[in-house]
C-alpha cells in the first residue's frame, strides 16, 4: 500500500513542476523519481486507483505514465496483478550490468582524453565526498545521491550528450541493483579504493587504463548485486 507520506511527496514533486511541463509529463516525472527514491519498492503494485488518488489527475493519465514507464523498464505489467516496480532477474541483472561496463568504460575513456584539470579536481573532491558519506554511514539513498555525483562529473568531462542519453536509461534500471550491491560486506570500502584508483589513473591521463579500472569496479558491483539477489531476492513481482 502506499502511504500517506507517499502522497505528500508526489503532490509536491507534482506541484513545484505543475508550469514547467504537461500534466502527462509531471506525473511520469513524479512517478519515476519515487521509483528511483524507493519510495515505491522493487516489486510494488501499482495500483490506478490509489495513483489516481495521489495525483489528483485522470485514469488515462496515469495509464499513459505507467505505459511509458514500463517502455523505460521502471515498470512491469504482470497478468492478473497489474503494474508492479520492476524487479529484475539475475539474468537481466548481469545484461545491465555488462552493457553499464562497456559504456560507462567509454565515457571514462573520454574524459581522460577531453576532461580540464578542473574538471579532474571535481572528480577527485567527488569520489573524497563519497568516501565521507561512507565513513558517515549514511542511508543507501544518500549514498546513491553522492556516488551520482561522480558519475555527473565524470559525463560532463566526456563531453558527450550521445553517450549520456543511453547511459541513464540503463543507470535508471540498475539503481536498484545498485542499492543491493552497496549493501553487499565490505562493498563500500572496495568501492572506495577502486574509485581512487580510477582517479590515479585519470590524474596520470592514461585513458585505458581509467576505462579498464573503471570497468573492473562495474562488474565488482554487478558481482555483489547478483550475490544479493541469489542469496536474499527481492519482494517477488509475480
Amino acid at each position: 500500500m502506499m502511504t500517506n507520506s507517499n502522497s505528500q511527496t508526489l503532490k509536491l514533486d507534482r506541484s513545484v513542476v505543475r508550469i514547467a511541463a504537461p500534466l502527462r509529463e509531471q506525473v511520469i516525472v513524479a512517478l519515476r523519481q519515487a521509483i528511483l527514491d524507493f519510495r515505491f519498492e522493487p516489486g510494488q503494485r501499482l495500483v490506478e486507483r490509489e495513483l489516481i488518488e495521489l495525483l489528483g489527475v485522470s485514469r488515462t493519465t496515469v495509464r499513459e505514465a505507467l505505459r511509458e514507464l514500463t517502455s523505460e523498464g521502471l515498470v512491469t505489467v504482470v497478468p492478473q496483478k497489474g503494474a508492479v516496480v520492476t524487479v529484475p532477474t539475475p539474468e537481466e541483472a548481469l545484461d545491465l550490468y555488462d552493457v553499464r561496463a562497456t559504456l560507462e568504460g567509454l565515457i571514462v575513456k573520454r574524459f581522460v582524453e577531453r576532461a580540464s584539470q578542473s574538471q579532474v579536481i571535481s572528480l577527485d573532491a567527488a569520489v573524497e565526498r563519497f568516501a565521507e558519506v561512507v565513513e558517515e554511514g549514511v542511508e543507501i539513498r544518500q549514498l546513491l545521491v553522492t556516488k551520482d555525483r561522480i558519475f555527473d562529473v565524470l559525463l560532463d568531462g566526456a563531453g558527450s550528450p550521445a553517450m549520456q542519453q543511453i547511459i541513464e536509461g540503463i543507470q535508471a534500471r540498475v539503481r536498484v541493483l545498485r542499492a543491493t550491491s552497496m549493501s553487499g560486506e565490505g562493498r563500500l570500502a572496495a568501492s572506495v579504493k577502486e574509485l581512487r584508483d580510477i582517479v590515479g589513473a585519470v590524474r596520470e591521463r592514461d585513458a585505458a587504463k581509467a576505462a579498464d579500472l573503471h570497468a573492473q569496479h562495474i562488474r565488482a558491483a554487478a558481482s555483489s548485486a547478483l550475490a544479493h539477489l541469489e542469496t536474499a531476492p527481492m519482494k517477488a513481482a509475480g
